[in-house]
């Protein structure tokens, strides 16, 4: 096989700005949130956000047109990130797994700090058959969609593709939309022991990876309406919709341990 580059199937990566670009935003997004927390003053986390996002828009731009319209993205090239992708969503799994081992090793053996009892005296937990069992519907019927979504750019049936997708994008958003509701009406906070720091850390960093893959699938919807994907050639759907899978199921372990069974 032969590439740009010469006879071989693999992509060597041109120069590229965005990769130094992206970690001085990462730099000013930490700096600036201490920053916030200190002096009250937003200005720098705002910038780091803007810079953030224009640095995205350019770095997906670049990709869009190595894969779509240049052919750098090969089998062998397609395998490599097919194989990123796993290891990625195998890390995010680890990263859960250390907080629901620490709200299994506070619920198990509550201390005598807070009273012996789970949850802590004082601390009134969510009903799990209110707006938790209607956001655990919502998450699980995304992920029907996104399948469907998945079948029908298989078989070449672009409109019905467009709107499942369409569809799990609204679905992701009005999932972000009840859970912000839910952390506003919530009756205890991060600070209400270890209860509140467990619940909050491992709910709040579930609604960050939705927001996330909310975005990955906004622009998968955009690509598909750009006709970038093919039935033969469409891994950054499919990556994404590996990632959106990822998300439900986690979910169901934050519902049923910690709204739930920790409740």
């Amino acid at each position: 096989m032969t590439s740009p580059h010469g006879h071989h199937a693999f992509h060597l990566v041109d120069m590229s700005p965005w990769p130094l670009t992206g970690s001085i935003s990462a730099m000013m997004l930490t700096t600036g949130l201490v920053k916030w927390f200190h002096l009250f003053n937003m200005d720098l986390l705002l910038l780091s956000f803007f810079t953030i996002i224009l640095t995205m828009i350019q770095w997906w731009r670049d990709i869009t047109r190595e894969g779509t319209y240049q052919g750098l993205h090969t089998m062998v090239v397609v395998n490599g990130l097919r194989w990123g992708m796993i290891l990625f969503i195998l890390s995010e799994v680890l990263f859960f797994f250390s907080f629901f081992w620490a709200f299994f090793h506070s619920s198990l053996s509550p201390t005598v700090e807070i009273g012996m009892l789970w949850p802590p005296k004082g601390i009134s937990p969510f009903n799990p058959f209110q707006i938790p069992l209607l956001n655990t519907i919502i998450l699980l019927s995304s992920g029907a969609t996104v399948t469907w979504a998945h079948h029908a750019l298989m078989e070449d049936k672009h409109n019905q593709a467009l709107q499942s997708l369409a569809l799990t994008v609204t679905l992701g958003l009005y999932f972000t939309a009840l859970q912000a509701f839910e952390y506003i009406e919530a009756p205890f906070t991060i600070a209400d022991s270890v209860f509140g720091s467990t619940f909050f850390v491992a709910t709040g960093f579930h609604g960050l990876h939705v927001i996330i893959g909310t975005t990955f699938l906004g622009i998968c919807l955009y690509r598909l309406y750009m006709c970038h994907f093919s039935s033969k050639h469409h891994f950054g759907f499919e990556a994404a919709a590996w990632y959106w899978h990822f998300v439900d199921v986690v979910w169901l372990f934050l519902y049923v341990f910690i709204y739930w069974w920790g409740g």
